[in-house]
């Protein structure tokens, strides 16, 4: 099963590998594909100095957790995508956030769920009649914990 990785769901595997989400990020290879666009690794790179303030981590422990995480992700470039998915992905977003413009497209060319914490997001989308998430108990049901 294909499922898109949002930022902040990698931003909370970062700060806690050892807590449900980088549990799930970790140990599901078996259970599921997680697929990213390309751009998340420059957007957890801008959090650094934010990531090292929250946790209290070196910079060096922050990158060996991002390595950890990013292990059982395929980074997805964003030329893949057609050039009609990105324009109705852009629609979905535009009155919600324009930066989630990529998790949207990736998800209808894909087929596939959102995994994100965004709560605004979601709801905003759901406005828009797009519902395509997934929580992370529901990854944690279907993988069997």
């Amino acid at each position: 099963m294909k499922i898109i990785v949002d930022a902040n769901i990698v931003f909370s595997a970062i700060l806690n590998t050892n807590g449900k989400i980088g549990d799930l990020l970790i140990n599901s290879e078996k259970y599921f594909d997680f697929i990213a666009p390309d751009f998340l690794r420059i957007e957890i790179k801008k959090h650094y100095p934010r990531l090292t303030k929250i946790s209290g981590l070196t910079l060096k422990n922050i990158q060996e957790a991002e390595f950890q995480i990013y292990k059982d992700i395929t980074f997805i470039s964003e030329e893949q995508i057609k050039i009609s998915t990105w324009f109705a992905a852009e629609k979905l977003v535009a009155d919600v956030d324009p930066k989630d413009i990529h998790y949207v497209a990736y998800s209808k060319h894909f087929k596939c769920k959102i995994w994100s914490g965004d709560k605004m997001l979601i709801k905003g989308l759901a406005k828009n009649d797009f519902t395509n998430f997934i929580t992370t108990d529901e990854l944690f049901k279907l993988r069997g914990k």
